[in-house]
């Protein structure tokens, strides 16, 4: 479920695109919704398909003497979380359809061959930006992840509106300069990550593919096989940050190392084997200096406005620091027994 901005671009230029199938032509069914109901929308397709695969069970429930007893119990029972099971899943369901296709082609036996691919358990994603997902879309998200389903939201925070051209969001940090804030924004950047974590049962990640890439694949895989909604917040380099974008990844690596851009991850499974659900991966090595002023964003207003720009950017400077303090704090008040923090 892709929410209509910079994602439904790019992801839509023929004649390339991400949405593509691997070699046994398998791939992403992809939908593009409007802006502000992207989470709701891609709640639907969750519940769809939850709804088809109930079907699906039960029709084979009733046909099981006709197929074979142990490859539809095998196939009502497997375990579908990582991708060797879900593999074995398929090899199954292979099978099974090509026993279908031997039997009579009584209305059951054709619905469930209709049918048959939802028992492969299905991944749903909701894709968006930080306009959506901060701010126009964020009641919706909210609203999806506090229901509990299994679904996954990947946000490409800009901390702009950049599909429209670059206007302030909640995502959008102190001090930067952008369409609505051309003095400099002067409130802090919502924490959308800490505020998904307080729900207790949400898979949280905060990510960046240049400042650790084997970290980013980790939360991936997590959020994947997490069994109920997952959030990652993906750094993303923009135009609007005023940089060369070939220097994306050094960029995020500057974010990452200034303490700026912390990689986290909150696997609430964790919290149900006593332990701390809460991992900060990364750790502070560079001043934060280091990193904005190698952006137009925030260089530009030094110059512009010199007197605002030095009060802002300590601000920054103390936002990123209460920020990191605060995921410091919970990983060291943490207490297996019902606690996260000192009585």
């Amino acid at each position: 479920a892709n929410a209509t901005g910079c994602s439904s671009i790019y992801g839509g230029n023929l004649p390339t695109t991400p949405w593509t199938h691997n070699r046994q032509g398998l791939g992403p069914a992809w939908n593009n919704s409007l802006f502000e109901d992207n989470a709701e929308f891609g709640l639907g397709l969750r519940l769809a398909v939850d709804k088809l695969r109930d079907k699906a069970e039960d029709l084979l429930r009733s046909l099981a003497e006709r197929v074979g007893t142990e490859l539809a119990d095998e196939i009502l029972t497997a375990e579908q979380r990582t991708e060797e099971q879900i593999n074995a899943q398929r090899a199954r369901v292979a099978a099974l359809k090509r026993r279908l296709q031997d039997l009579e082609p009584t209305p059951e036996v054709k619905d469930l061959l209709a049918l048959a691919d939802y028992l492969v358990r299905k991944s749903v994603w909701i894709v968006g930006g930080d306009g959506w997902a901060y701010d126009i879309g964020f009641g919706g998200l909210d609203h999806v992840l506090a229901l509990g389903y299994d679904v996954n939201i990947l946000v490409l925070d800009t901390e702009v509106y950049s599909n429209t051209g670059g206007q302030t969001s909640k995502a959008t940090p102190r001090a930067a300069m952008a369409k609505f804030s051309v003095a400099g924004k002067p409130t802090p950047k919502k924490d959308l990550a800490w505020m998904a974590m307080s729900y207790g049962h949400v898979y949280v990640a905060t990510v960046a593919m240049g400042g650790n890439d084997t970290h980013a694949v980790k939360a991936f895989m997590e959020a994947e096989a997490y069994d109920g909604p997952s959030l990652i917040i993906a750094h993303s380099p923009c135009i609007a940050h005023g940089y060369d974008l070939r220097y994306g990844a050094l960029h995020q690596k500057l974010a990452v190392l200034s303490g700026y851009w912390p990689l986290l991850r909150f696997d609430p499974r964790l919290l149900a084997q006593g332990k701390n659900p809460l991992r900060v991966d990364s750790r502070v090595k560079e001043s934060l200096d280091k990193y904005i002023f190698t952006e137009r964003r925030f260089s530009q207003l030094v110059k512009m406005r010199p007197q605002e720009a030095e009060e802002l950017l300590a601000e920054l400077e103390h936002d990123v620091q209460r920020r990191l303090k605060m995921y410091e704090a919970w990983v060291k008040g943490f207490t297996p027994n019902g606690g996260n923090g000192k009585k």
